[in-house]
Protein backbone atom coordinates (compact mmCIF):
# COMPACT_ATOMS: atom_id res chain seq x y z
CA UNK A 1 0.00 0.00 0.00
CA UNK A 2 3.06 2.52 -0.71
CA UNK A 3 1.23 3.39 -3.98
CA UNK A 4 -2.47 5.25 -4.64
CA UNK A 5 -4.30 2.15 -4.93
CA UNK A 6 -8.07 0.98 -5.32
CA UNK A 7 -10.42 -1.45 -5.05
CA UNK A 8 -14.07 -3.24 -4.49
CA UNK A 9 -15.70 -4.44 -1.41
CA UNK A 10 -17.31 -7.64 -1.85
CA UNK A 11 -17.91 -10.67 0.32
CA UNK A 12 -17.30 -14.08 -1.16
CA UNK A 13 -20.71 -15.22 -0.82
CA UNK A 14 -21.68 -11.97 -3.12
CA UNK A 15 -20.18 -13.71 -5.79
CA UNK A 16 -21.96 -14.44 -8.97
CA UNK A 17 -22.93 -17.90 -10.43
CA UNK A 18 -22.65 -20.16 -7.45
CA UNK A 19 -25.05 -22.74 -6.17
CA UNK A 20 -27.54 -20.72 -4.15
CA UNK A 21 -23.89 -18.78 -2.56
CA UNK A 22 -21.49 -17.11 -3.81
CA UNK A 23 -18.38 -19.69 -3.93
CA UNK A 24 -14.74 -19.73 -5.09
CA UNK A 25 -15.47 -21.36 -8.79
CA UNK A 26 -16.02 -19.47 -12.22
CA UNK A 27 -17.78 -16.84 -10.27
CA UNK A 28 -14.97 -15.65 -8.97
CA UNK A 29 -12.63 -15.82 -11.93
CA UNK A 30 -15.42 -13.83 -13.75
CA UNK A 31 -15.12 -11.40 -10.61
CA UNK A 32 -11.08 -10.76 -10.66
CA UNK A 33 -11.53 -10.79 -14.69
CA UNK A 34 -13.85 -7.29 -13.50
CA UNK A 35 -11.40 -6.10 -11.38
CA UNK A 36 -8.13 -6.55 -14.10
CA UNK A 37 -10.46 -4.39 -17.05
CA UNK A 38 -11.35 -2.02 -14.48
CA UNK A 39 -8.04 -1.25 -13.33
CA UNK A 40 -8.51 -2.14 -9.27
CA UNK A 41 -6.08 -3.74 -7.36
CA UNK A 42 -7.65 -4.45 -4.50
CA UNK A 43 -10.44 -6.98 -3.68
CA UNK A 44 -11.87 -6.67 -0.46
CA UNK A 45 -13.86 -9.73 1.62
CA UNK A 46 -15.43 -10.08 4.51
CA UNK A 47 -13.94 -13.06 7.29
CA UNK A 48 -14.02 -16.34 5.77
CA UNK A 49 -15.07 -18.26 8.45
CA UNK A 50 -18.04 -20.65 9.12
CA UNK A 51 -21.41 -19.16 9.32
CA UNK A 52 -24.17 -20.67 11.83
CA UNK A 53 -27.72 -20.17 10.55
CA UNK A 54 -28.28 -19.63 14.87
CA UNK A 55 -26.26 -16.07 14.41
CA UNK A 56 -27.97 -15.19 11.01
CA UNK A 57 -25.38 -16.64 9.18
CA UNK A 58 -23.10 -13.20 10.11
CA UNK A 59 -19.37 -14.22 9.29
CA UNK A 60 -18.07 -12.17 12.04
CA UNK A 61 -20.09 -14.82 14.14
CA UNK A 62 -17.86 -18.29 13.58
CA UNK A 63 -17.56 -21.63 15.48
CA UNK A 64 -14.04 -21.23 14.37
CA UNK A 65 -11.39 -18.08 13.84
CA UNK A 66 -9.04 -20.44 11.52
CA UNK A 67 -11.54 -22.69 9.84
CA UNK A 68 -12.77 -21.99 6.66
CA UNK A 69 -16.43 -22.22 5.50
CA UNK A 70 -17.03 -25.30 3.79
CA UNK A 71 -20.34 -23.49 2.18
CA UNK A 72 -17.75 -21.60 -0.36
CA UNK A 73 -16.19 -24.20 -1.81
CA UNK A 74 -17.23 -24.55 -5.52
CA UNK A 75 -18.70 -27.83 -6.92
CA UNK A 76 -17.77 -26.88 -10.47
CA UNK A 77 -14.20 -27.52 -9.04
CA UNK A 78 -14.76 -30.74 -7.97
CA UNK A 79 -16.33 -31.49 -10.86
CA UNK A 80 -12.78 -30.51 -12.69
CA UNK A 81 -11.42 -33.02 -10.31
CA UNK A 82 -13.34 -35.98 -10.73
CA UNK A 83 -14.33 -35.59 -7.22
CA UNK A 84 -18.30 -34.97 -8.49
CA UNK A 85 -20.02 -35.99 -12.02
CA UNK A 86 -20.96 -32.69 -14.16
CA UNK A 87 -25.21 -34.70 -13.66
CA UNK A 88 -24.89 -34.49 -10.36
CA UNK A 89 -25.34 -30.99 -10.35
CA UNK A 90 -28.26 -29.21 -10.39
CA UNK A 91 -28.83 -25.87 -12.00
CA UNK A 92 -28.19 -22.96 -10.83
CA UNK A 93 -31.18 -21.34 -11.91
CA UNK A 94 -32.37 -23.75 -8.96
CA UNK A 95 -31.91 -21.30 -6.91
CA UNK A 96 -33.10 -18.20 -5.34
CA UNK A 97 -31.26 -14.76 -6.89
CA UNK A 98 -29.94 -14.08 -2.77
CA UNK A 99 -27.96 -16.26 -1.03
CA UNK A 100 -29.87 -19.01 0.72
CA UNK A 101 -27.75 -20.54 2.86
CA UNK A 102 -29.94 -23.65 4.72
CA UNK A 103 -30.94 -24.62 0.94
CA UNK A 104 -27.51 -24.33 -0.30
CA UNK A 105 -26.14 -26.39 2.26
CA UNK A 106 -28.70 -28.99 2.21
CA UNK A 107 -27.74 -29.65 -1.31
CA UNK A 108 -23.49 -29.43 -1.07
CA UNK A 109 -23.50 -31.66 2.01
CA UNK A 110 -24.89 -34.32 0.27
CA UNK A 111 -22.37 -33.64 -2.79
CA UNK A 112 -18.99 -33.29 -0.39
CA UNK A 113 -19.76 -36.58 1.56
CA UNK A 114 -20.01 -38.22 -2.22
CA UNK A 115 -17.01 -36.63 -3.07
CA UNK A 116 -15.23 -37.90 0.62
CA UNK A 117 -15.51 -41.10 -0.44
CA UNK A 118 -14.40 -40.76 -4.10
CA UNK A 119 -10.88 -38.93 -2.74
CA UNK A 120 -10.69 -41.86 -0.29
CA UNK A 121 -11.24 -44.06 -2.33
CA UNK A 122 -8.23 -42.87 -4.75
CA UNK A 123 -5.92 -43.29 -1.70
CA UNK A 124 -3.61 -40.53 -2.88
CA UNK A 125 -3.60 -38.94 0.37
CA UNK A 126 -0.05 -37.15 0.48
CA UNK A 127 -0.74 -33.48 0.07
CA UNK A 128 -4.03 -34.11 2.15
CA UNK A 129 -1.55 -35.47 4.92
CA UNK A 130 1.07 -33.07 4.65
CA UNK A 131 -2.04 -30.26 4.87
CA UNK A 132 -3.48 -31.62 8.00
CA UNK A 133 0.17 -31.67 9.49
CA UNK A 134 0.65 -28.31 8.53
CA UNK A 135 -2.86 -26.93 10.05
CA UNK A 136 -2.71 -29.33 13.46
CA UNK A 137 -2.05 -26.40 15.40
CA UNK A 138 -5.99 -25.37 15.47
CA UNK A 139 -7.45 -28.18 12.75
CA UNK A 140 -7.05 -31.18 15.45
CA UNK A 141 -9.17 -29.66 18.36
CA UNK A 142 -11.64 -27.89 15.12
CA UNK A 143 -12.02 -31.40 13.43
CA UNK A 144 -12.98 -33.22 17.02
CA UNK A 145 -15.17 -30.11 17.85
CA UNK A 146 -17.46 -30.16 15.06
CA UNK A 147 -17.79 -34.09 15.44
CA UNK A 148 -18.57 -33.88 19.19
CA UNK A 149 -20.79 -31.35 18.25
CA UNK A 150 -23.05 -33.57 15.84
CA UNK A 151 -22.35 -36.27 18.78
CA UNK A 152 -24.46 -33.97 21.39
CA UNK A 153 -26.74 -32.47 19.00
CA UNK A 154 -25.45 -29.13 18.67
CA UNK A 155 -25.52 -28.17 21.93
CA UNK A 156 -23.10 -25.61 22.76
CA UNK A 157 -20.09 -27.03 24.40
CA UNK A 158 -19.91 -26.13 27.82
CA UNK A 159 -22.65 -27.84 28.48
CA UNK A 160 -21.15 -31.19 26.95
CA UNK A 161 -20.33 -34.01 29.33
CA UNK A 162 -17.65 -32.77 32.37
CA UNK A 163 -14.83 -34.56 31.09
CA UNK A 164 -15.03 -33.44 27.24
CA UNK A 165 -16.03 -30.00 28.42
CA UNK A 166 -12.89 -29.47 30.62
CA UNK A 167 -10.73 -31.62 27.89
CA UNK A 168 -9.47 -34.78 29.95
CA UNK A 169 -6.83 -36.31 27.86
CA UNK A 170 -8.18 -39.76 28.00
CA UNK A 171 -11.83 -38.67 27.25
CA UNK A 172 -10.84 -37.07 24.02
CA UNK A 173 -8.75 -39.97 22.69
CA UNK A 174 -11.22 -41.99 23.08
CA UNK A 175 -13.44 -39.69 21.38
CA UNK A 176 -11.32 -39.20 18.84
CA UNK A 177 -10.51 -42.58 17.69
CA UNK A 178 -14.78 -43.26 17.71
CA UNK A 179 -15.73 -40.42 15.71
CA UNK A 180 -12.13 -41.22 13.50
CA UNK A 181 -14.40 -41.02 10.25
CA UNK A 182 -16.50 -37.87 11.02
CA UNK A 183 -13.26 -36.23 11.69
CA UNK A 184 -11.66 -37.24 8.82
CA UNK A 185 -14.66 -35.81 6.58
CA UNK A 186 -14.49 -32.61 8.18
CA UNK A 187 -10.57 -32.27 7.70
CA UNK A 188 -11.22 -32.89 3.95
CA UNK A 189 -13.50 -30.19 3.79
CA UNK A 190 -10.45 -27.59 5.21
CA UNK A 191 -8.14 -28.83 2.97
CA UNK A 192 -10.71 -28.49 -0.11
CA UNK A 193 -11.16 -25.37 0.86
CA UNK A 194 -7.56 -23.92 1.59
CA UNK A 195 -6.10 -25.79 -2.19
CA UNK A 196 -9.29 -24.04 -3.59
CA UNK A 197 -8.41 -20.90 -2.01
CA UNK A 198 -5.06 -21.04 -2.68
CA UNK A 199 -5.52 -21.60 -6.52
CA UNK A 200 -7.77 -18.07 -6.41
CA UNK A 201 -5.23 -16.26 -5.01
CA UNK A 202 -2.82 -17.45 -7.14
CA UNK A 203 -5.44 -16.21 -10.00
CA UNK A 204 -5.75 -12.95 -8.29
CA UNK A 205 -1.89 -12.82 -8.38
CA UNK A 206 -1.47 -13.10 -11.66
CA UNK A 207 -4.46 -10.51 -12.76
CA UNK A 208 -2.33 -8.09 -10.28
CA UNK A 209 -5.35 -8.11 -8.19
CA UNK A 210 -3.80 -8.20 -4.17
CA UNK A 211 -7.12 -9.69 -1.85
CA UNK A 212 -8.02 -7.75 1.90
CA UNK A 213 -9.18 -10.21 4.71
CA UNK A 214 -10.94 -8.90 7.97
CA UNK A 215 -10.68 -10.13 11.05
CA UNK A 216 -12.91 -10.02 14.00
CA UNK A 217 -11.32 -8.62 17.42
CA UNK A 218 -13.81 -11.50 19.24
CA UNK A 219 -14.71 -14.95 19.05
CA UNK A 220 -17.88 -16.68 19.58
CA UNK A 221 -18.29 -18.59 23.65
CA UNK A 222 -19.53 -21.91 21.33
CA UNK A 223 -16.36 -21.99 19.18
CA UNK A 224 -13.72 -24.28 19.09
CA UNK A 225 -10.99 -21.33 19.76
CA UNK A 226 -12.61 -20.92 23.29
CA UNK A 227 -13.43 -25.01 23.75
CA UNK A 228 -9.59 -25.71 23.42
CA UNK A 229 -8.14 -22.55 24.77
CA UNK A 230 -10.76 -21.68 27.85
CA UNK A 231 -7.66 -19.94 29.71
CA UNK A 232 -7.33 -17.40 27.44
CA UNK A 233 -10.91 -16.32 28.17
CA UNK A 234 -12.79 -14.69 31.18
CA UNK A 235 -14.12 -17.74 32.11
CA UNK A 236 -16.12 -19.15 35.47
CA UNK A 237 -15.57 -22.80 36.83
CA UNK A 238 -18.08 -23.69 34.45
CA UNK A 239 -16.30 -22.40 31.50
CA UNK A 240 -18.71 -19.70 31.14
CA UNK A 241 -18.23 -16.16 30.36
CA UNK A 242 -17.53 -14.07 33.52
CA UNK A 243 -17.60 -10.82 31.53
CA UNK A 244 -18.26 -10.22 28.40
CA UNK A 245 -17.69 -8.09 25.61
CA UNK A 246 -20.02 -4.56 23.86
CA UNK A 247 -19.79 -0.94 23.55
CA UNK A 248 -21.09 2.10 26.09
CA UNK A 249 -23.97 3.91 26.20
CA UNK A 250 -24.06 6.35 23.02
CA UNK A 251 -25.75 8.51 20.75
CA UNK A 252 -27.37 5.87 19.31
CA UNK A 253 -27.74 3.50 21.95
CA UNK A 254 -29.61 4.65 25.48
CA UNK A 255 -28.59 0.99 27.12
CA UNK A 256 -25.18 0.85 25.03
CA UNK A 257 -24.89 -3.04 22.87
CA UNK A 258 -24.06 -6.37 24.86
CA UNK A 259 -22.48 -8.57 22.10
CA UNK A 260 -21.48 -11.44 24.68
CA UNK A 261 -18.55 -12.37 22.96
CA UNK A 262 -15.83 -13.55 26.03
CA UNK A 263 -13.08 -11.45 26.53
CA UNK A 264 -9.92 -11.86 26.66
CA UNK A 265 -7.02 -12.25 29.30
CA UNK A 266 -5.03 -10.46 28.11
CA UNK A 267 -2.85 -11.16 30.76
CA UNK A 268 -2.19 -14.79 30.23
CA UNK A 269 -1.97 -13.45 26.73
CA UNK A 270 0.89 -11.42 27.03
CA UNK A 271 2.84 -13.79 29.66
CA UNK A 272 2.04 -16.16 26.37
CA UNK A 273 3.86 -13.62 24.05
CA UNK A 274 0.51 -13.30 22.41
CA UNK A 275 1.11 -16.71 20.82
CA UNK A 276 -2.49 -17.33 20.03
CA UNK A 277 -2.99 -14.07 18.22
CA UNK A 278 0.12 -14.32 16.33
CA UNK A 279 -0.77 -17.54 15.33
CA UNK A 280 -4.52 -15.94 14.42
CA UNK A 281 -2.54 -13.35 12.23
CA UNK A 282 -0.65 -15.24 10.48
CA UNK A 283 -2.95 -17.76 9.51
CA UNK A 284 -5.17 -15.12 8.12
CA UNK A 285 -1.84 -14.03 6.10
CA UNK A 286 -1.37 -17.01 4.52
CA UNK A 287 -4.68 -16.43 3.33
CA UNK A 288 -5.03 -12.70 2.09
CA UNK A 289 -2.23 -10.34 1.31
CA UNK A 290 -3.77 -7.65 3.90
CA UNK A 291 -6.32 -8.06 7.03
CA UNK A 292 -8.61 -4.87 8.65
CA UNK A 293 -8.39 -5.52 12.07
CA UNK A 294 -12.14 -4.83 12.89
CA UNK A 295 -12.64 -2.87 16.38
CA UNK A 296 -9.69 -1.85 16.37
CA UNK A 297 -10.31 -0.11 19.62
CA UNK A 298 -10.42 -2.85 21.60
CA UNK A 299 -7.44 -3.85 21.41
CA UNK A 300 -6.68 -0.30 23.46
CA UNK A 301 -9.23 -0.31 25.55
CA UNK A 302 -12.55 -2.30 25.95
CA UNK A 303 -15.47 -2.50 27.36
CA UNK A 304 -16.17 -5.11 29.95
CA UNK A 305 -19.81 -6.20 31.05
CA UNK A 306 -20.27 -8.54 33.69
CA UNK A 307 -21.63 -11.58 32.53
CA UNK A 308 -25.09 -11.23 34.93
CA UNK A 309 -25.87 -7.95 32.98
CA UNK A 310 -28.57 -7.95 30.22
CA UNK A 311 -27.41 -4.67 29.33
CA UNK A 312 -24.04 -2.78 28.54
CA UNK A 313 -25.15 0.07 31.08
CA UNK A 314 -23.30 -1.13 34.07
CA UNK A 315 -19.62 -1.87 31.68
CA UNK A 316 -16.23 -0.67 32.31
CA UNK A 317 -13.39 0.35 29.79
CA UNK A 318 -10.16 -1.71 30.74
CA UNK A 319 -7.10 -1.50 29.06
CA UNK A 320 -5.49 -3.69 26.96
CA UNK A 321 -1.34 -3.44 26.33
CA UNK A 322 -1.81 -2.33 22.39
CA UNK A 323 1.75 -0.73 22.04
CA UNK A 324 3.30 -4.54 23.73
CA UNK A 325 0.79 -6.40 21.39
CA UNK A 326 1.39 -4.40 18.67
CA UNK A 327 5.27 -4.58 19.00
CA UNK A 328 5.20 -7.97 18.61
CA UNK A 329 3.15 -8.17 15.65
CA UNK A 330 5.29 -5.77 13.71
CA UNK A 331 8.19 -8.10 14.53
CA UNK A 332 6.37 -10.78 12.74
CA UNK A 333 4.83 -9.30 10.06
CA UNK A 334 4.89 -6.18 7.62
CA UNK A 335 3.20 -3.31 9.23
CA UNK A 336 1.62 -3.29 5.50
CA UNK A 337 -0.26 -5.64 6.23
CA UNK A 338 -2.79 -4.32 8.76
CA UNK A 339 -5.41 -1.74 7.96
CA UNK A 340 -7.14 -0.55 10.96
CA UNK A 341 -11.38 -0.41 11.53
CA UNK A 342 -11.47 2.58 13.44
CA UNK A 343 -14.62 4.03 13.06
CA UNK A 344 -16.99 4.86 15.61
CA UNK A 345 -15.85 5.88 19.38
CA UNK A 346 -12.60 6.61 19.23
CA UNK A 347 -10.86 7.88 22.02
CA UNK A 348 -7.51 9.92 22.39
CA UNK A 349 -5.56 6.58 23.55
CA UNK A 350 -6.46 5.07 20.11
CA UNK A 351 -5.42 7.65 18.08
CA UNK A 352 -2.38 7.50 19.73
CA UNK A 353 -1.87 3.97 18.94
CA UNK A 354 -2.32 4.35 15.66
CA UNK A 355 -0.27 7.14 15.06
CA UNK A 356 2.70 5.92 16.45
CA UNK A 357 2.14 2.34 14.46
CA UNK A 358 1.10 4.30 11.32
CA UNK A 359 -1.73 1.73 10.79
CA UNK A 360 -4.13 3.43 8.34
CA UNK A 361 -7.61 4.14 10.08
CA UNK A 362 -10.78 4.16 7.41
CA UNK A 363 -12.97 6.98 6.59
CA UNK A 364 -16.58 6.36 5.50
CA UNK A 365 -18.18 9.16 3.22
CA UNK A 366 -21.21 8.42 4.42
CA UNK A 367 -20.82 10.08 7.31
CA UNK A 368 -18.93 13.05 5.81
CA UNK A 369 -21.41 15.35 5.29
CA UNK A 370 -23.24 17.06 8.43
CA UNK A 371 -23.31 20.03 9.18
CA UNK A 372 -19.95 20.19 10.61
CA UNK A 373 -18.41 19.37 7.15
CA UNK A 374 -15.90 21.22 7.14
CA UNK A 375 -13.87 20.08 10.05
CA UNK A 376 -15.30 16.99 9.68
CA UNK A 377 -12.38 14.11 9.47
CA UNK A 378 -14.52 12.06 6.82
CA UNK A 379 -14.63 14.82 4.02
CA UNK A 380 -12.63 14.05 1.57
CA UNK A 381 -10.44 17.84 2.31
CA UNK A 382 -9.51 16.41 5.52
CA UNK A 383 -8.46 12.87 4.42
CA UNK A 384 -5.04 12.17 5.41
CA UNK A 385 -2.68 10.18 3.40
CA UNK A 386 -2.10 7.07 5.19
CA UNK A 387 -6.01 6.09 5.18
CA UNK A 388 -8.59 3.94 3.18
CA UNK A 389 -11.58 5.51 2.38
CA UNK A 390 -14.57 3.86 1.89
CA UNK A 391 -17.97 5.13 0.10
CA UNK A 392 -19.57 2.84 2.39
CA UNK A 393 -18.93 -0.26 4.65
CA UNK A 394 -20.44 -4.04 4.38
CA UNK A 395 -22.77 -2.11 8.29
CA UNK A 396 -23.72 1.05 5.95
CA UNK A 397 -26.76 1.61 4.00
CA UNK A 398 -26.12 2.04 0.48
CA UNK A 399 -25.20 5.38 -0.66
CA UNK A 400 -28.54 5.82 -3.15
CA UNK A 401 -30.28 4.16 0.13
CA UNK A 402 -28.66 6.85 2.45
CA UNK A 403 -29.54 9.53 0.12
CA UNK A 404 -33.09 8.47 0.03
CA UNK A 405 -33.74 7.29 3.72
CA UNK A 406 -31.53 8.78 6.01
CA UNK A 407 -30.14 12.63 4.90
CA UNK A 408 -32.25 15.81 5.78
CA UNK A 409 -32.71 18.75 2.83
CA UNK A 410 -30.00 20.45 5.58
CA UNK A 411 -27.56 17.77 3.80
CA UNK A 412 -28.33 17.63 0.78
CA UNK A 413 -27.72 21.14 0.64
CA UNK A 414 -24.26 20.62 1.75
CA UNK A 415 -23.68 17.52 -0.89
CA UNK A 416 -24.50 19.54 -3.27
CA UNK A 417 -22.30 23.08 -2.16
CA UNK A 418 -19.76 20.69 -2.30
CA UNK A 419 -19.82 18.92 -4.92
CA UNK A 420 -21.07 22.07 -7.24
CA UNK A 421 -23.42 20.48 -8.67
CA UNK A 422 -26.81 18.98 -8.26
CA UNK A 423 -27.52 15.89 -6.39
CA UNK A 424 -29.99 12.97 -7.10
CA UNK A 425 -31.28 9.13 -6.20
CA UNK A 426 -29.80 8.47 -9.65
CA UNK A 427 -26.40 10.13 -9.09
CA UNK A 428 -25.31 9.96 -6.19
CA UNK A 429 -23.59 6.81 -5.43
CA UNK A 430 -21.54 7.61 -8.60
CA UNK A 431 -20.69 11.30 -6.63
CA UNK A 432 -19.46 9.79 -3.89
CA UNK A 433 -17.03 7.24 -6.00
CA UNK A 434 -15.84 9.93 -8.07
CA UNK A 435 -14.83 11.71 -4.21
CA UNK A 436 -13.50 8.53 -3.17
CA UNK A 437 -11.48 7.83 -5.92
CA UNK A 438 -9.85 11.56 -5.98
CA UNK A 439 -9.17 12.18 -2.48
CA UNK A 440 -5.68 12.24 -0.98
CA UNK A 441 -5.96 9.02 0.29
CA UNK A 442 -3.68 5.75 -0.23
CA UNK A 443 -6.43 3.68 -0.53
CA UNK A 444 -9.71 3.68 -1.93
CA UNK A 445 -11.93 0.81 -1.84
CA UNK A 446 -15.78 0.93 -3.21
CA UNK A 447 -18.40 -1.07 -1.94
CA UNK A 448 -19.89 -3.07 -5.30
CA UNK A 449 -23.70 -2.25 -4.20
CA UNK A 450 -22.15 1.53 -4.28
CA UNK A 451 -20.48 0.86 -8.04
CA UNK A 452 -23.64 -0.14 -9.15
CA UNK A 453 -25.48 2.84 -7.66
CA UNK A 454 -27.87 -0.05 -5.64
CA UNK A 455 -30.97 0.96 -3.28
CA UNK A 456 -31.38 0.46 0.33
CA UNK A 457 -32.75 -3.02 -0.58
CA UNK A 458 -28.92 -3.97 -1.43
CA UNK A 459 -27.58 -3.30 1.19
CA UNK A 460 -25.07 -5.84 3.14
CA UNK A 461 -26.11 -6.18 6.61
CA UNK A 462 -28.48 -4.40 8.80
CA UNK A 463 -26.95 -4.23 12.57
CA UNK A 464 -29.27 -4.99 15.35
CA UNK A 465 -31.19 -6.66 13.33
CA UNK A 466 -31.04 -10.71 13.71
CA UNK A 467 -32.49 -11.41 9.97
CA UNK A 468 -32.05 -10.79 6.49
CA UNK A 469 -28.84 -10.21 6.30
CA UNK A 470 -26.01 -11.45 4.62
CA UNK A 471 -28.00 -12.39 1.79
CA UNK A 472 -26.88 -9.70 -1.46
CA UNK A 473 -25.37 -11.23 -4.27
CA UNK A 474 -24.01 -9.21 -7.25
CA UNK A 475 -26.14 -10.16 -10.50
CA UNK A 476 -23.79 -11.00 -13.31
CA UNK A 477 -25.03 -9.52 -15.42
CA UNK A 478 -24.14 -6.16 -13.78
CA UNK A 479 -20.20 -6.64 -14.13
CA UNK A 480 -20.42 -5.15 -18.01
CA UNK A 481 -17.21 -4.25 -20.31
CA UNK A 482 -18.97 -0.43 -19.76
CA UNK A 483 -18.74 -0.86 -16.05
CA UNK A 484 -15.25 -1.50 -16.18
CA UNK A 485 -14.32 1.22 -18.55
CA UNK A 486 -16.28 3.95 -15.95
CA UNK A 487 -14.07 2.53 -13.61
CA UNK A 488 -10.87 2.34 -15.47
CA UNK A 489 -11.43 5.95 -16.72
CA UNK A 490 -10.92 7.24 -12.70
CA UNK A 491 -8.42 5.10 -11.93
CA UNK A 492 -6.13 6.81 -14.93
CA UNK A 493 -7.95 10.19 -14.20
CA UNK A 494 -6.86 10.11 -10.63
CA UNK A 495 -3.40 8.03 -10.65
CA UNK A 496 -4.56 4.91 -9.01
Amino acid sequence: MTERSCGILLPVFSLPHGYGVGDLGPGARFFVDFLEKSGQRLWQILPLNPTEPCYGNSPYHSISSFALSPLLISPDILVEQGLLQPGELPGKDSFPEHAAYEQAWEWKSRLFRMAHERFQARGDLDEFLVFCEEQSTWLRDFALFMALKARYGMRPWHEWPEEIRDRHPDSLASAEKDLEGEIDYIRFLQFVFFRQWQDLRAYCGGKGVQIIGDMPIYVVLDSADVWSSPRLFKLDKDRRPSAVAGVPPDYFSETGQRWGNPVYRWDVLREENYAWWLRRIGHNLRLVDMIRLDHFRGFVGYWEIPAEEKTAVNGKWVEAPARDFFSKVLQEFPRGSIIAEDLGYITPDVKAVLEDFQFPGMKVLLFAFGPDVAVNPYAPHNLERNCVVYTGTHDNNTARGWFDQETTPEDRERLEAYLGKRVSSETIAWDLVRLAMGSVAQTSLLSMVDVLGMGADHRINRPAVSNGNWKWRVPATSLTDELAENLMKLVQTFGR
